[in-house]
Protein backbone atom coordinates (compact mmCIF):
# COMPACT_ATOMS: atom_id res chain seq x y z
CA UNK A 1 0.00 0.00 0.00
CA UNK A 2 1.04 3.20 -0.88
CA UNK A 3 1.61 5.41 2.09
CA UNK A 4 3.58 8.67 1.01
CA UNK A 5 5.77 9.53 -2.55
CA UNK A 6 8.99 11.02 -2.12
CA UNK A 7 10.13 13.02 -5.14
CA UNK A 8 14.36 13.03 -5.31
CA UNK A 9 16.62 15.05 -7.45
CA UNK A 10 19.66 13.56 -8.18
CA UNK A 11 23.32 13.49 -10.08
CA UNK A 12 24.73 11.07 -12.57
CA UNK A 13 28.15 11.78 -13.13
CA UNK A 14 30.56 10.56 -15.60
CA UNK A 15 31.30 7.14 -14.43
CA UNK A 16 27.54 6.20 -14.43
CA UNK A 17 27.10 7.71 -18.00
CA UNK A 18 27.02 4.71 -19.67
CA UNK A 19 24.49 2.79 -18.15
CA UNK A 20 21.58 2.31 -19.25
CA UNK A 21 18.21 3.50 -18.13
CA UNK A 22 17.43 -0.29 -17.17
CA UNK A 23 20.50 -0.62 -15.72
CA UNK A 24 19.65 2.62 -13.63
CA UNK A 25 16.47 1.61 -12.37
CA UNK A 26 17.93 -1.81 -10.12
CA UNK A 27 20.67 0.10 -9.40
CA UNK A 28 18.23 2.04 -7.22
CA UNK A 29 16.10 -0.52 -6.74
CA UNK A 30 18.96 -2.31 -4.91
CA UNK A 31 20.51 0.51 -3.29
CA UNK A 32 16.55 1.43 -1.70
CA UNK A 33 16.85 -2.06 0.07
CA UNK A 34 20.15 -2.14 1.42
CA UNK A 35 19.51 0.97 2.58
CA UNK A 36 16.07 -0.31 4.40
CA UNK A 37 13.90 1.60 2.98
CA UNK A 38 10.10 0.79 3.32
CA UNK A 39 9.24 0.81 -0.43
CA UNK A 40 5.64 0.04 -1.80
CA UNK A 41 6.03 -2.57 -3.96
CA UNK A 42 3.09 -3.50 -6.71
CA UNK A 43 0.82 -6.54 -6.64
CA UNK A 44 0.54 -9.64 -8.63
CA UNK A 45 2.91 -12.67 -9.26
CA UNK A 46 5.80 -10.54 -9.77
CA UNK A 47 6.03 -7.82 -6.98
CA UNK A 48 8.39 -4.97 -8.09
CA UNK A 49 9.65 -1.82 -6.43
CA UNK A 50 7.16 1.61 -6.96
CA UNK A 51 9.91 3.67 -8.07
CA UNK A 52 9.29 5.80 -11.33
CA UNK A 53 12.40 7.97 -13.34
CA UNK A 54 11.06 11.15 -15.26
CA UNK A 55 12.78 10.89 -18.72
CA UNK A 56 15.44 8.25 -19.04
CA UNK A 57 19.08 9.21 -19.92
CA UNK A 58 20.69 8.78 -23.00
CA UNK A 59 23.54 6.99 -22.35
CA UNK A 60 26.50 8.83 -22.54
CA UNK A 61 25.27 11.90 -20.85
CA UNK A 62 25.61 13.36 -17.18
CA UNK A 63 23.28 15.25 -15.19
CA UNK A 64 22.87 16.90 -12.44
CA UNK A 65 18.80 17.16 -12.21
CA UNK A 66 17.25 13.73 -12.64
CA UNK A 67 14.28 13.17 -10.98
CA UNK A 68 12.46 10.00 -9.31
CA UNK A 69 9.41 9.04 -7.07
CA UNK A 70 9.59 6.57 -4.86
CA UNK A 71 6.55 5.76 -2.86
CA UNK A 72 6.80 4.11 0.66
CA UNK A 73 4.64 2.01 2.28
CA UNK A 74 4.88 4.09 6.05
CA UNK A 75 5.89 7.86 5.81
CA UNK A 76 9.62 8.60 6.10
CA UNK A 77 10.99 12.72 6.54
CA UNK A 78 12.76 13.24 3.11
CA UNK A 79 15.99 14.39 5.49
CA UNK A 80 15.97 10.63 6.78
CA UNK A 81 15.76 9.16 3.25
CA UNK A 82 18.92 11.05 1.97
CA UNK A 83 20.75 10.11 5.47
CA UNK A 84 19.98 5.98 5.21
CA UNK A 85 20.45 5.96 1.53
CA UNK A 86 23.34 8.10 1.30
CA UNK A 87 25.79 5.36 2.22
CA UNK A 88 24.73 3.02 -0.44
CA UNK A 89 25.12 5.58 -3.68
CA UNK A 90 28.59 5.98 -5.16
CA UNK A 91 30.42 9.11 -5.80
CA UNK A 92 28.67 9.38 -9.10
CA UNK A 93 25.39 9.54 -7.85
CA UNK A 94 24.62 12.53 -5.21
CA UNK A 95 20.90 13.22 -3.83
CA UNK A 96 20.85 16.56 -4.17
CA UNK A 97 17.31 17.11 -2.63
CA UNK A 98 14.04 14.97 -1.69
CA UNK A 99 11.16 16.32 -1.41
CA UNK A 100 6.99 14.90 -0.57
CA UNK A 101 4.35 14.98 -3.55
CA UNK A 102 0.91 14.57 -3.56
CA UNK A 103 -0.07 10.37 -4.15
CA UNK A 104 -3.07 11.65 -6.70
CA UNK A 105 -0.43 14.24 -8.58
CA UNK A 106 0.18 12.69 -12.03
CA UNK A 107 2.68 10.31 -12.88
CA UNK A 108 6.55 12.22 -13.07
CA UNK A 109 6.90 11.19 -16.56
CA UNK A 110 3.94 12.39 -17.42
CA UNK A 111 4.30 15.75 -16.28
CA UNK A 112 7.83 16.46 -17.48
CA UNK A 113 7.05 19.34 -20.43
CA UNK A 114 10.68 20.22 -21.65
CA UNK A 115 14.58 18.95 -20.71
CA UNK A 116 17.78 21.58 -20.12
CA UNK A 117 21.04 20.62 -22.11
CA UNK A 118 24.52 21.82 -22.21
CA UNK A 119 26.34 20.60 -25.34
CA UNK A 120 30.08 21.24 -25.79
CA UNK A 121 31.28 20.76 -29.27
CA UNK A 122 34.22 22.02 -31.30
CA UNK A 123 33.75 25.04 -33.37
CA UNK A 124 33.93 29.04 -33.54
CA UNK A 125 31.73 30.42 -31.66
CA UNK A 126 30.47 32.82 -35.23
CA UNK A 127 29.60 29.76 -36.97
CA UNK A 128 28.09 28.20 -34.10
CA UNK A 129 26.03 31.49 -33.80
CA UNK A 130 25.05 31.44 -37.12
CA UNK A 131 24.11 27.96 -37.10
CA UNK A 132 21.92 28.21 -34.28
CA UNK A 133 20.20 31.31 -36.06
CA UNK A 134 19.87 29.23 -39.22
CA UNK A 135 18.12 26.82 -37.58
CA UNK A 136 15.72 28.41 -34.92
CA UNK A 137 14.87 30.79 -38.16
CA UNK A 138 13.46 27.64 -39.83
CA UNK A 139 9.67 26.87 -39.69
CA UNK A 140 10.46 23.20 -39.88
CA UNK A 141 13.74 21.20 -40.30
CA UNK A 142 13.04 17.70 -41.28
CA UNK A 143 15.11 14.94 -40.41
CA UNK A 144 15.90 11.43 -40.23
CA UNK A 145 17.35 9.12 -37.27
CA UNK A 146 18.74 6.12 -38.14
CA UNK A 147 18.36 3.19 -35.40
CA UNK A 148 19.51 -0.18 -36.53
CA UNK A 149 17.44 -1.45 -38.83
CA UNK A 150 14.60 1.66 -38.60
CA UNK A 151 14.27 4.85 -40.07
CA UNK A 152 12.56 7.77 -38.34
CA UNK A 153 11.70 10.89 -40.44
CA UNK A 154 10.23 13.88 -37.89
CA UNK A 155 10.73 17.91 -37.69
CA UNK A 156 13.47 18.43 -35.48
CA UNK A 157 12.50 22.18 -35.39
CA UNK A 158 9.52 21.04 -33.62
CA UNK A 159 11.57 19.67 -30.39
CA UNK A 160 13.49 22.34 -30.22
CA UNK A 161 11.88 25.24 -27.60
CA UNK A 162 15.69 27.30 -27.43
CA UNK A 163 19.06 27.00 -28.33
CA UNK A 164 21.90 29.61 -27.40
CA UNK A 165 26.00 29.34 -27.91
CA UNK A 166 28.76 30.96 -25.77
CA UNK A 167 32.19 30.28 -25.60
CA UNK A 168 33.95 28.21 -22.55
CA UNK A 169 37.06 27.81 -24.25
CA UNK A 170 39.23 28.62 -27.53
CA UNK A 171 37.84 26.69 -29.84
CA UNK A 172 34.97 25.00 -28.14
CA UNK A 173 31.22 26.22 -27.78
CA UNK A 174 29.03 25.38 -25.51
CA UNK A 175 25.33 25.36 -26.50
CA UNK A 176 22.16 25.77 -24.09
CA UNK A 177 19.09 23.70 -25.41
CA UNK A 178 15.05 23.37 -24.23
CA UNK A 179 14.43 20.62 -25.61
CA UNK A 180 10.37 19.32 -25.53
CA UNK A 181 10.69 16.44 -23.66
CA UNK A 182 6.81 15.10 -23.08
CA UNK A 183 3.96 12.24 -24.43
CA UNK A 184 4.51 13.36 -27.87
CA UNK A 185 8.07 12.38 -28.22
CA UNK A 186 11.05 14.35 -27.02
CA UNK A 187 14.43 15.75 -28.73
CA UNK A 188 17.71 14.51 -28.24
CA UNK A 189 20.59 16.65 -27.82
CA UNK A 190 23.42 14.54 -30.38
CA UNK A 191 20.85 15.08 -32.77
CA UNK A 192 19.74 18.90 -32.49
CA UNK A 193 23.76 19.24 -32.77
CA UNK A 194 23.82 16.91 -35.90
CA UNK A 195 20.94 18.59 -37.84
CA UNK A 196 22.99 22.21 -36.34
CA UNK A 197 26.39 20.70 -38.84
CA UNK A 198 28.50 20.65 -36.06
CA UNK A 199 29.80 17.64 -35.65
CA UNK A 200 29.75 15.45 -32.89
CA UNK A 201 29.48 16.74 -28.91
CA UNK A 202 32.60 16.80 -27.01
CA UNK A 203 30.07 16.54 -23.60
CA UNK A 204 26.47 16.66 -23.30
CA UNK A 205 25.39 17.15 -19.94
CA UNK A 206 21.57 17.35 -18.51
CA UNK A 207 21.31 20.45 -16.04
CA UNK A 208 17.23 20.48 -15.83
CA UNK A 209 14.05 18.61 -16.27
CA UNK A 210 10.99 21.18 -16.00
CA UNK A 211 7.47 20.10 -15.21
CA UNK A 212 4.29 21.31 -16.12
CA UNK A 213 3.21 24.44 -14.96
CA UNK A 214 2.34 24.85 -10.96
CA UNK A 215 -1.84 24.95 -10.19
CA UNK A 216 -3.48 25.91 -7.21
CA UNK A 217 -4.25 22.16 -6.06
CA UNK A 218 -0.59 21.52 -6.32
CA UNK A 219 0.28 24.71 -4.01
CA UNK A 220 -2.17 23.81 -1.75
CA UNK A 221 -0.97 20.42 -1.34
CA UNK A 222 2.88 21.50 -0.81
CA UNK A 223 1.49 24.07 1.67
CA UNK A 224 -0.17 20.93 3.50
CA UNK A 225 2.30 18.76 3.29
CA UNK A 226 3.53 16.39 6.45
CA UNK A 227 7.21 17.33 6.14
CA UNK A 228 9.67 19.95 4.66
CA UNK A 229 11.93 19.68 2.16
Amino acid sequence: MKAQRLRITFTRGEDLKYITHLDLMRFWERALRRAEIPVAYSEGFSPHAQISLAAPLAVGTTSEGELMDVFLERPMTPSDLIRSIGSQLPPAIEIRSAVEVGLALPSLQADVRFAEYDVDVAAELADAQAAVERFLAAASVPWEHKRESETRSYDIRAFVSDISASETAPGVVRLRMRLRNDNSGSGRADQVVAALGLGAPLRIHRTRLLLAGTSPAREAWRARGRFAS
